[in-house]
C-alpha cells in the first residue's frame, strides 16, 4: 500500500477550543471522511465536522462505517442527532473512546425526517429537554459538548424565545454554541428552501453574544468568503462556513493565515490534487467490499479549480469517468491535464 506523508498534518497539536474560531459546517451527504481529508489538506487549523449521525444509527448501525475517520482529520467534531438524554450520553461515550475532539448536538436541521425522529430544529421548542440532553452528555464525557441551533422556528422566533433557549443551555453548563442566523420553517418549506428563504439576521446572533458575554458564540449561515468572516469576528467568537467551503474549497487554503495568523498554506492546487491521488489509491487498495469508487472521493474535489481556465473540462472528466468500475487515481490525473499549473 502506498504511504501518505503525514508531514502536512500537525492537527493533533491543535486545541479544539482554540480552533473554533473557524469551522466547516456539518453537511449531510457532503462532509464525509473523504471530504474532510481533502479539506484538511487545505487548512490545518480549522475544526472539521462530521455529517449528522443519529444515536439510533450508532446503536444499531455499522459503527466503523458511520464513525470511522482518518487520524489526520483532527480536530474533528461528531455531530449527533437525538433527543433522549441517555442515548445521547451513550453515543457521546462511544465518540470519546473513538478519539473525537468534541460532540455537537444538532438542534437546527429542519427536515421532515429529522422532525419525525424528534431531533433537529424542532427541539428549539423544548429548551428544557435540550438542557437535559446537554447535561447528560457533559456528565458522560470529558471532551467538550456544544450545540448548533437556529435563531428560531415557525412562530416561536422572537428575540425573547432565542434568549430563553440560550439561557437554558447556559444553565445546563454549555460554554459554546453555534447559531445559524436564519429561523427554520418546519411547516411549508423544504430543507433546501430553509437554507435560503428565511432572511439572515446576523444582528440577533451578535446580540446573543452581548447578552451572554461568557458564552462562546459561533455564527453560521450565508457567509460566502473570508472577508465576510473577518467582519463577523468583530462581533462573535467564531465563524462557520458551509456551502461556501464546499463549493469554493480553495478559500480554505487561506484560513490558516487570514483567520488564525498562522503560516500560509503554500501548496498549489495541483499539489493538493496529487496528495489526493495517493489517498484514492489507498482507499481503493484497502477496499474489501468491491463497492469503493474513485468518485466517492473526487466528487468532493469537483470545485477545486473553480473560476480557472480549464475548470469546466476538469469537472466533466471527474463527473463522467470517476464513477466507472475500475476507475482510479488516473482519472484525477487526466482531469488535471486540462487546468494549468
Amino acid at each position: 500500500m502506498k504511504q501518505i506523508s503525514t508531514s502536512k498534518f500537525n492537527t493533533h497539536l491543535i486545541n479544539v477550543n482554540q480552533a473554533r474560531r473557524f469551522s466547516v459546517a456539518p453537511m449531510i451527504d457532503w462532509t464525509d471522511k473523504h471530504c474532510r481529508y481533502f479539506h484538511r489538506l487545505l487548512t490545518t487549523q480549522s475544526i472539521l465536522f462530521t455529517e449528522m449521525v443519529t444515536t439510533g444509527a450508532i446503536e444499531f448501525g455499522d459503527r466503523e462505517k458511520i464513525l470511522g475517520y482518518n487520524q489526520q482529520e483532527h480536530p474533528l467534531v461528531l455531530q449527533l442527532g437525538g433527543s433522549d438524554p441517555y442515548a445521547l450520553a451513550q453515543s457521546s461515550i462511544i465518540a470519546e473512546n473513538l478519539g473525537y475532539s468534541e460532540i455537537n448536538l444538532n438542534v437546527g436541521c429542519p427536515s421532515d425526517r429529522v422532525q419525525s425522529g424528534k431531533f433537529g430544529a424542532c427541539l428549539m421548542a423544548e429548551p428544557k429537554l435540550v438542557a437535559q440532553c446537554i447535561k447528560a452528555m457533559q456528565d458522560a464525557v470529558t471532551i467538550p459538548v456544544t450545540v448548533k441551533c437556529r435563531i428560531g422556528i415557525d412562530d416561536q422566533d422572537s428575540e425573547v424565545d432565542l434568549t430563553n433557549f440560550v439561557e437554558h443551555m447556559v444553565d445546563a453548563g454549555l460554554s459554546s454554541i453555534v447559531i445559524h442566523a436564519r429561523k427554520a420553517w418546519l411547516k411549508g418549506l423544504s430543507p433546501k428552501q430553509n437554507r435560503d428563504v428565511p432572511p439572515l439576521e446576523y444582528d440577533r446572533v451578535y446580540r446573543i453574544k452581548q447578552k451572554f458575554s461568557n458564552l462562546e458564540v459561533i455564527i453560521n449561515g450565508g457567509i460566502k468568503n473570508l472577508d465576510q468572516a473577518l467582519i463577523h469576528l468583530n462581533n462573535v467568537d467564531g465563524v462557520m462556513l458551509g456551502r461556501a467551503a464546499y463549493q469554493t474549497p480553495w478559500i480554505l487554503s487561506e484560513v490558516d493565515e487570514k483567520i488564525f495568523n498562522c503560516k500560509k498554506n503554500e501548496s498549489t492546487r495541483h499539489q493538493i490534487a496529487n496528495m489526493m491521488m495517493d489517498y484514492i489509491e489507498n482507499y481503493l487498495t484497502d477496499d474489501k467490499t468491491g463497492r469503493a469508487r474513485a468518485h466517492h472521493i473526487t466528487r468532493h474535489m469537483i470545485f477545486l479549480f473553480q473560476g480557472l481556465e480549464g475548470a469546466r473540462k476538469y469537472r466533466q472528466v471527474l463527473s463522467v469517468e470517476a464513477n466507472k468500475l475500475g476507475a482510479g487515481a488516473e482519472v484525477l490525473q487526466k482531469a488535471l491535464t486540462f487546468v494549468a499549473k
